[in-house]
């Protein structure tokens, strides 16, 4: 029997896993061998166990918001051998993360027993599990790249940035059918469902997302880049991996700050005056706001 397209695509993407979990913890190990500088934001008394940890941590948490991510925030300084090794993973992680988009748009009713299913097929992963019970895969923590600096780095801060949000622009007739979604008895949906028919069916509004707080790193390179930059910010839920120079012996890492374990409790950026939405969501249960002066 001809195997089907989504048989395949299973197929292509347990491998891709294997092929991850495998150069993820071969880099772990090549670190440890390597002897090489590194910092914990949470100090680690065995930074190769820290490092395996973070770059096999692939599953849900008990109560996790399935839009949030685990954060490992360090600094290793590294050799040319595992710049290779990290770029091999990035690799793999990219290939699984092709994929699993590829399956969304196939067959994504597959995903959820990707999720289930597929962490069982390795002894840490399953050994892991068995301690914890089940848990799903997540997603987005497989194919999250580790964060590579494109250059050899004079000094390194880090931040806490806990006042992202993403803004997805809809018409009125999109939130009609977002609101279709909810119980319509229900009396404050019939209200923000009122509330919206009063719109015009020309007016643009906009779903907001708060984002959860990111390590943020800002990079000063010790010389200029080809483009002429000489610094770059990046979030890093990963240990960020820095090159060394062409002169050096041995890697060292570069002057660094000491940021706080733990975001702020609030956030942080004052409003700005020139804010485009109004302050109060116009459709709460979907967090659509109206924008000012429509």
């Amino acid at each position: 029997m001809t195997p089907t397209p989504e048989y395949r695509l299973l197929a292509e993407l347990e491998h891709a896993f294997d092929h991850l979990i495998e150069q993820s913890l071969e880099l772990a190990a090549a670190f440890a061998s390597a002897g090489l500088p590194s910092w914990q934001l949470e100090p680690a008394q065995n930074p190769e166990a820290w490092l395996r940890a973070a770059l096999t941590d692939f599953w849900y948490q008990d109560g996790q918001d399935g839009r949030a991510t685990r954060s490992y925030v360090g600094l290793i300084a590294a050799d040319a051998a595992l710049l290779q090794r990290v770029e091999a993973v990035n690799a793999r992680k990219d290939a699984f993360g092709a994929l699993i988009k590829q399956i969304k748009a196939q067959a994504p009713g597959m995903i959820a027993e990707i999720k289930a299913t597929l962490p069982f097929r390795h002894p840490l992963l399953h050994d892991h599990l068995k301690g914890r019970g089940m848990a799903r895969l997540h997603l987005k923590q497989c194919w999250r790249r580790i964060p590579l600096a494109a250059a050899p780095v004079a000094r390194v801060r880090m931040a806490w940035y806990s006042s992202g949000r993403s803004i997805k622009r809809l018409s009125v007739a999109e939130a009609e059918e977002r609101l279709k979604r909810l119980d319509l008895d229900a009396p404050h949906v019939r209200i923000q469902y009122q509330r919206l028919a009063a719109l015009p069916s020309a007016e643009i509004l906009a779903q907001v997302q708060n984002q959860a707080p990111v390590m943020r790193a800002n990079l000063f390179f010790r010389e200029p880049l080809e483009d002429g930059h000489t610094r770059q910010a990046m979030n890093v839920a990963l240990p960020l991996v820095l090159p060394p120079g062409e002169r050096e012996r041995s890697p060292r890492l570069p002057d660094h700050n000491l940021p706080p374990a733990s975001p702020p409790a609030e956030r942080s950026r004052a409003r700005r005056r020139d804010a485009r939405l109004e302050d109060e969501p116009y459709l709460p249960s979907l967090r659509i706001h109206r924008y000012r002066g429509a």
